[in-house]
């Protein structure tokens, strides 16, 4: 037992003490700005402010497939935005309130549009380019499931079993229990789909699967929380197939990469402005010139 187990919650709750864990000095309970400070803008109508998180990979991964795809209008600058505070600059909590990444303006008509959340962004861009989104009404409505199904189960993953497992200051069996008990539910959930379809949506490549593979691809490889082993990732067949089967796209591979900050230096493209960065100006070649 531990002091957690004698914690009585007070009749009101104060912020008079950090949190704790790894993200303890950016966790604040009020919303809003706590500085100045523009974005840049630059020349694509598609600016994307992110990092390269399971959320941040799902844009970037979009966009490098719409280009593959040939909608050459899917172009992008990609900014990085490093979740140390500068998620509160001004410029960032205009296009996005709630200070997560990623963030979109789409400047390609006569008003600018903002776009916060991953899974709207997806969809918007889907829905513009008429790609990856089924238009059968059934199958659009199987994708959407599969889509919105990510945006409910994530936090569980992230916020619960990553949280508790991997980033709290005490390890809680109730709580790392609780939370390894609903992970693999969840990957038996899509291990169980997989085994009748070959994406999550059926049979064609969509922003469902674009959208559940950072999260439960990298889980399924034992990428995230060094937990592969805590929750035997192995077991879950049908998720390996069709984890290793996206990772494998070109357009995948580019993705990971578009805002990465951390890693091997040739995988890591802190901005991404034209398709040639990907060749000129990953880390490993702009590194030795800046020392």
């Amino acid at each position: 037992m531990t002091d957690t187990a004698e914690y009585v919650p007070p009749a009101v709750w104060t912020w008079n003490k950090e949190s704790g864990g790894r993200f303890a000095s950016i966790n604040r309970p009020i919303a809003g700005p706590t500085h100045d400070k523009e974005l840049p803008i630059g020349k694509h109508p598609l600016q994307l402010y992110s990092l390269s998180t399971p959320n941040g990979i799902k844009v970037t991964v979009m966009l490098e497939e719409l280009l593959a795809a040939g909608h050459s209008g899917a172009e992008y600058d990609a900014w990085l935005i490093r979740i140390d505070g500068n998620q509160f600059g001004s410029g960032f909590v205009a296009i996005n309130p709630n200070s997560k990444i990623p963030a979109m303006m789409d400047r390609s008509g006569p008003a600018p549009i903002r776009l916060f959340e991953s899974g709207a962004i997806l969809l918007h861009l889907a829905e513009k380019f008429g790609a990856f989104l089924p238009r059968d009404p059934a199958k659009r409505a199987e994708c959407l499931c599969w889509l919105f199904w990510q945006m409910g189960s994530a936090p569980y993953l992230g916020g619960g079993f990553g949280h508790f497992y991997a980033y709290a200051p005490t390890k809680i069996e109730y709580a790392i229990d609780r939370f390894a008990m609903e992970a693999k539910r969840q990957l038996d959930v899509l291990d169980r789909r997989l085994a009748e379809a070959e994406y999550l949506g059926g049979d064609d490549y969509s922003i469902a699967d674009i959208a559940v593979w950072p999260w439960y691809g990298a889980l399924a490889k034992g990428a995230v929380y060094g937990a592969g082993e805590f929750l035997q990732v192995q077991d879950y067949k049908h998720l390996q197939r069709w984890t290793d089967q996206i990772a494998a796209r070109p357009a995948v591979k580019r993705g990971r990469m578009v805002n990465c900050a951390w890693g091997d230096p040739a995988a890591q493209l802190h901005e991404r402005h034209d398709a040639s960065d990907f060749e000129l100006r990953t880390q490993d070649k702009l590194a030795p010139a800046e020392g």
